[in-house]
């Protein structure tokens, strides 16, 4: 239920990016935040099932930016060799890409830059962090080879951050910060940043 209110939020998103794509150039999407970005869909006792809904499948029009800095076709689970040392599963980066392409008339290259980690905070993203050096080095490289342009990063985080009232109180403050340094050291003032957002539905208990 929340993996699916997730695709369908950030399919709202599409909306948003979609009309500037061409097969000239890659549409590069930045993929940030903690383990509802970085993939838990269908884990269960550290194990993966391997299921993969119709929306997350492959595509040859969507590539990652691997562990290597090598564009690679994209396949599930995303982050894989990011999150290292948890077990990563379906995450909804891959279903926006989907929708991205399928919206455009197929007529789009789309770029996937995973950089989540599971179970952190917004500060451990703070400037100057290993987490938000290696999400810029990531970006930059990105489009190093001319061939691509980053049109917005999806950050899918802040769990971590209701742990304790102080980080909850500082989260908007946080947020605004890394929003104007990733425009700042990416040299994109006009970023977009899409705040994904998700619930759970109530069970009877």
């Amino acid at each position: 239920m929340e993996l699916m209110f997730i695709i369908w939020s950030m399919f709202l998103c599409v909306l948003v990016v979609t009309p500037h794509c061409g097969k000239a150039t890659k549409d590069i999407f930045i993929l940030a935040g903690q383990s509802n970005m970085a993939g838990r869909g269908g884990v269960l006792n550290g194990k993966w099932d391997g299921n993969i809904p119709p929306e997350c499948k492959p595509n040859p029009s969507i590539l990652k930016l691997n562990t290597k800095l090598k564009w690679e076709e994209a396949h599930e689970p995303l982050h894989a060799d990011i999150d290292v040392g948890k077990t990563c599963g379906i995450g909804p980066g891959l279903a926006f890409a989907n929708e991205v392409v399928r919206m455009s008339g197929g007529e789009c290259v789309v770029g996937l830059v995973p950089c989540a980690v599971g179970g952190t905070r917004i500060e451990e993203w703070r400037n100057g962090s290993h987490l938000y050096n290696e999400l810029v080095r990531r970006s930059i490289e990105s489009v190093k080879d001319g061939d691509g342009v980053i049109r917005a990063v999806l950050w899918y985080q802040g769990e971590s951050d209701t742990v304790r009232e102080e980080d909850a109180e500082r989260y908007k403050y946080r947020m605004e910060n890394l929003i104007e340094n990733l425009r700042l050291d990416l040299q994109l003032p006009s970023l977009l940043v899409i705040q994904c957002i998700g619930f759970s539905a109530c069970q009877p208990t």
